[in-house]
């Protein structure tokens, strides 16, 4: 068939042809182009996902953009709406960077408070720390890095980077203190070592398919493994004190990752085995605040140990990736954002004020701000896809379309 073209406007008289497929292919080649979702996916300007879109007067970033004479309006305002969506595109990649600066912070005083205490001698005070906890912090960072990487998500890979890092210090300072036995620290060192690795030979397009799925396979595995136990052990003792949970998850993901492999599962069987790690990473960050909220329910009086500080560092450091999730349509990572941003940040701010443990005025100036801010977010992201609602941007990011 004769291909079609788009013509919009530019300044001074001027427009751009932009060649298209068939008209079959489209909804609508008279006004800015509805795009079906799959079309939309290719990418405008520096688009970094697998965003899903409805708004997308570009068609292709592989063809040439040929300058011709403007005939109406309409195209200008095309190319507004264009601009509107790189702009937005841009800003929540830097929100997303800029989400390293409160989670550094996050731990930043620990390092250095453990610092103190290893050069005075005080071992003793690092075994308030749970090494365990961070462990699992630690492996859940390692699996969103890689399921970063692999999306080339790369301020949101930075920012697990960092996680691992960081993480990583604390628990080589309480090994130092004993807090943490030698050989868990010795393992966990290899497995952060090769995992930072082999994701920047995968992001820079240096590491085989091979590897990446052995890797991928490992994650997938030990995710599953420790997800379930650290539940189990949330409630310990009112359960009983036992390793059946991670072991019987072990024996399933083990099982189901060599069915994926070997294709003796449908084909939704095993996307949604490869989609496992990243979820259970994420639940791994969602249980924390119902593990901290349960705390708080058995000893209020521990609550006072919490600093609003961290817990407003927490909020804001997951509420800036918030718009990059919702933009790119990337419901994993916007459910663990959201979650972490409302129950773990805002709902600990919430618990100390209830608690008088902290201002009205903090948890005004919280509350005030957290609101606006998730209201920013919806409404320029309904803006960047051409949405007359906020709701249409919601209803594609847990639908699809």
């Amino acid at each position: 068939m004769e291909a079609k073209t788009i013509a919009m406007s530019l300044a001074s008289n001027r427009s751009l042809i932009i060649p298209t497929s068939p008209r079959s292919s489209f909804v609508s080649t008279s006004r800015f182009s509805r795009l079906p979702l799959k079309r939309a996916c290719i990418g405008v300007g520096g688009f970094r996902g697998s965003a899903l879109t409805r708004w997308n007067p570009i068609v292709s970033n592989r063809r040439r953009l040929v300058p011709v004479r403007a005939t109406n309006s309409e195209g200008s305002l095309g190319l507004e709406k264009v601009k509107e969506y790189e702009e937005w595109d841009s800003w929540t990649a830097k929100f997303s960077g800029g989400a390293n600066i409160p989670f550094l912070m996050l731990q930043l005083p620990q390092i250095i408070l453990n610092a103190q205490n290893l050069l005075a001698g005080n071992n003793t005070a690092l075994s308030a720390v749970p090494w365990l906890g961070m462990l699992t912090g630690l492996l859940g960072n390692l699996s969103l890095l890689s399921y970063f990487a692999k999306k080339r998500e790369k301020e949101a890979a930075i920012v697990q980077t960092l996680g691992v890092i960081s993480t990583h210090v604390v628990l080589s300072q309480l090994t130092m203190a004993g807090a943490m036995p030698l050989p868990f620290f010795v393992a966990t060192s290899a497995v952060v070592t090769v995992g930072i690795i082999l994701n920047c030979l995968f992001y820079f397009g240096k590491l085989s398919t091979t590897l990446w799925r052995l890797w991928e396979d490992f994650i997938t595995v030990g995710g599953l493994c420790v997800l379930p136990q650290v539940m189990w052990s949330t409630f310990v003792p009112f359960v009983p004190n036992s390793i059946l949970p991670g072991t019987t998850a072990f024996v399933i993901a083990v099982v189901a990752v060599f069915m994926a492999r070997t294709e003796k599962l449908p084909e939704e069987g095993v996307k949604f085995v490869q989609s496992l790690s990243g979820w259970t990473a994420t639940l791994m960050f969602m249980w924390m605040p119902v593990s901290q909220m349960w705390t708080n329910f058995l000893s209020p009086d521990n609550i006072k140990g919490l600093s609003p500080i961290t817990m407003l560092l927490s909020m804001t450091g997951n509420g800036l990736m918030l718009p990059r999730a919702l933009f790119i349509r990337d419901l994993m990572w916007f459910t663990g954002s959201i979650w972490a941003t409302l129950f773990y940040g805002y709902g600990n701010i919430l618990c100390l004020y209830m608690s008088n443990c902290t201002s009205k005025l903090f948890f005004a100036a919280s509350t005030i701000g957290l609101i606006s801010w998730i209201g920013l977010a919806l409404w320029r992201d309904s803006a960047a896809h051409g949405h007359n609602s906020p709701l249409r941007s919601l209803k594609e990011l847990v639908f699809g379309s």
